[in-house]
């Protein structure tokens, strides 16, 4: 037995997650990130952290040909560039925002919550998905509450 895919994503949508926007080049060296909410670690020893992008999303090509990528976990004043790295036209992402680049190259953007650069070292097909496995190199964080998503909307933590 199969649950339909409303029930599925109903059900789903009661798992509150914070918001994530990845970034990546691709093989011109243009910049690409799109928001993403698939995020968990995976490993303490090594460090490890997945992304899971669905095959047809603009950023699913580039992760595949690129070995890096580096997440930007957004702070709860940051709804207006999750929007933005979700909206369908994706060619004018980072125009007029803040970022500085990290040390592999890829988009930091500022004043999130954290970052963490990652190296790709595994790949798994799930579905319409893929995993990627990134070992962290480098990260960071500061005192800021996260930008959550629930039940299809944005939400806030409150202390």
């Amino acid at each position: 037995m199969t649950i339909d895919p409303d029930s599925f994503r109903s059900v789903l949508g009661r798992f509150a997650s914070g918001i994530t926007v990845v970034t990546t080049r691709d093989g011109d060296q243009r910049d690409l990130g799109m928001t993403v909410s698939a995020f968990c670690s995976v490993s303490l020893k090594p460090p490890l952290v997945q992304v899971c992008i669905d095959h047809e999303a603009s950023l699913h090509a580039a992760l595949l040909q690129n070995e890096r990528y580096a997440v930007s976990i957004l702070a709860d004043d940051q709804e207006a560039l999750s929007r933005r790295f979700s909206a369908a036209d994706s060619t004018r992402r980072f125009d007029g925002i803040g970022y500085r680049r990290g040390e592999s190259g890829m988009v930091l953007l500022d004043d999130a919550l954290a970052h963490l650069e990652c190296r790709i070292v595994a790949r798994h097909d799930a579905g319409d998905h893929t995993l990627f496995i990134g070992e962290v190199e480098s990260a960071m964080a500061r005192g800021a509450q996260p930008l959550l998503y629930y039940r299809g909307g944005y939400a806030q933590l409150e202390r």
